[in-house]
């Protein structure tokens, strides 16, 4: 019997018309929209459907639209039937999704979260301060040493996402972000380039974002997950409302461990994910960490089709 976990994609995944095709089939799509623009004041859907791209593309608007997304399509599948899920995470912002659906929190008590998060993000580090970059090729420990070669007292870089074997993100300040991606071309990376976001995510200029966001985990009314999900910061599986709220904060400004969440899936017997949300992002990378899992991603009514055909 094949065991399935759930993952959900974050930031970076939007687009704009994203979903529109489910939506156009079923009417729950846009419910959950609804239920969140309602709570947050604005019309998420129609943003959604027409833009502008730069205003979806601002932090405070892609996470909760990226984090409504993903809930969506999960409450479509779950509508639908499934079968038993065994274990979830989600990447980055993605994790506030796989806590909605296990229970954890409200839809709409996520979403208030995820704006005052990328708000915090976005008022904390001013535009231009901070840069990310993917590095293909190199080991982690070549990355890692990369960083500390380049940061200084003042101009600081890191690891950010540990994505796949062989495939890093790195966030910091930019010149920093700059001189280790000259660093990881001179050492023969397949790949170093800036990624256009707004905010560097997952390093410690996020800290004083952290700080100020805590209080508004401690409001938020978590609840135990009713199954498995795993924490970005440390792979640990969430048991107690406290360790929710701590490693949130620290989620800010701590590295994604993507692929030890994949090989911790691995090692408990999942042989089955189901990205939940837009884009293909995870089940990409899930292929380059363990080609004896099998992944699907659900975003439109092919893949929809493709998943339900799966979960019989």
């Amino acid at each position: 019997m094949s065991q399935m976990a759930f993952v959900f994609p974050g930031q970076g995944s939007q687009s704009i018309g994203m979903l529109g095709e489910l939506a156009s089939r079923y009417p729950l799509i846009i419910e959950c929209f609804d239920r969140v623009s309602d709570t947050l004041g604005f019309n998420l859907w129609t943003l959604l459907i027409n833009g502008p791209l730069e205003q979806l593309n601002q932090t405070e608007h892609t996470q909760v639209a990226m984090l409504t997304a993903d809930v969506a399509v999960f409450k479509l599948l779950q509508q639908l039937g499934l079968p038993p899920i065994s274990m979830m995470a989600g990447h980055s912002l993605g994790e506030y999704a796989a806590l909605v659906a296990a229970d954890a929190l409200s839809i709409t008590e996520a979403a208030k979260l995820v704006q005052k998060r990328g708000q915090l993000m976005q008022e904390t580090v001013p535009l231009g301060q901070g840069a990310m970059a993917a590095i293909v090729g190199l080991e982690n420990k070549d990355i890692e040493a990369i960083c500390k070669e380049v940061s200084t007292p003042l101009e600081q870089v890191s690891p950010a996402n540990y994505n796949a074997i062989g495939q890093v993100v790195i966030a910091g300040h930019t010149k920093a972000v700059e001189h280790a991606i000259q660093l990881a071309i001179s050492k023969n990376a397949r790949l170093a380039a800036v990624i256009p976001v707004s905010v560097p995510c997952h390093c410690p200029l996020l800290t004083e974002a952290a700080s100020l966001f805590e209080e508004y985990l401690q409001r938020a009314p978590f609840k135990v997950p009713s199954l498995p999900v795993i924490s970005n910061v440390d792979v640990s599986v969430y048991e107690s409302v406290e360790q929710i709220r701590h490693l949130l904060k620290e989620q800010l400004y701590r590295p994604v461990r993507f692929v030890e969440t994949i090989q911790k899936m691995q090692k408990s017997g999942i042989d089955f994910v189901v990205e939940c949300g837009p884009g293909k992002v995870l089940s990409g990378l899930i292929r380059r960490i363990d080609k004896s899992m099998e992944a699907i991603s659900v975003n439109n009514i092919a893949s929809l089709d493709v998943a339900l055909l799966k979960f019989k």
